[in-house]
């Protein structure tokens, strides 16, 4: 399914990306939707169970066989009953606050030591983000999973920043790359505290982005021991938490 769609505005043809709802089952039981760009379903499926600690490894998904453009079934069980809780995914996590920090703390450890990177390849990783749908439409985020040396391993693009980053997550769970221990992840806007907590989830001790973090970002990458750096473009690149894992030296260079 195409990511953009024709439309016409002031008498010319232009194109806009696509935003469907997408509804996650698992054994046909309905657990959650989100509005989303279509392709990589299965992987945004998987990514976003395994941030919300309900999967811990891969597991067979798929489309359904009912509206099967907006269904996609993944196999169970759950690692824990979700209870009453239904999942309607948003920008925001829908809690806040010492109650978020502390629900994160049952999913994941604080992260290890992972590599120490120059201050010039943090803030290079946006122009190295292939953002190919944004080019065309202006209307989708991304986020890109690097190795230490700056090479782009996984990139998707998505409506929702939350639903890139699930895609990447979930790609890198189908690939036997997590936990993100020796990786960066860098995210095309500004960086949530959903998008640590999915990041710290998925191991990774780098998040970049091109905007600003939240407040509440913040606490949770320098509680869970994250190095979240932002305004990373023309070559320079603010470092909020985890700076000693930054080169010093190239620091210093580079102001």
């Amino acid at each position: 399914m195409s990511q953009f769609l024709p439309v016409e505005r002031d008498g010319v043809r232009d194109v806009v990306a696509v935003e469907e709802p997408l509804e996650i089952r698992i054994d046909g039981a309905p657990l959650a939707v989100t509005m989303r760009t279509p392709g990589e379903d299965e992987e945004l499926a998987l990514g976003f169970l395994y941030g919300e600690g309900l999967i811990d490894g891969p597991r067979r998904a798929g489309p359904s066989k009912d509206l099967a453009a907006n269904i996609v079934e993944v196999e169970g069980p759950l690692l824990r009953d979700p209870g009453a809780r239904r999942f309607y995914t948003t920008s925001s996590c829908g809690v806040c606050g010492k109650g978020a920090m502390e629900e994160v703390a049952v999913h994941c450890a604080p992260l290890p030591d992972g590599p120490t990177l120059p201050r010039d390849l943090l803030a290079d990783l946006p122009e190295r983000l292939r953002q190919p749908t944004f080019e065309r439409t202006g209307g989708l985020h991304a986020t890109g999973l690097f190795d230490a040396e700056g090479r782009l391993l996984v990139v998707r693009e998505d409506v929702g920043r939350h639903n890139a980053m699930d895609k990447v997550i979930g790609r890198a769970l189908l690939d036997g790359l997590l936990p993100l221990h020796d990786n960066l992840l860098c995210v095309s806007g500004r960086q949530s505290f959903e998008l640590v907590q999915k990041a710290a989830v998925a191991g990774a001790p780098f998040l970049v982005g091109v905007g600003a973090p939240s407040s509440l970002a913040v606490a949770l990458a320098r509680d869970r021991g994250m190095t979240l750096s932002g305004f990373a473009r023309r070559g320079r690149v603010n470092v909020y938490t985890g700076a000693e894992r930054v080169a010093r030296a190239v620091a210093a260079a580079s102001g």
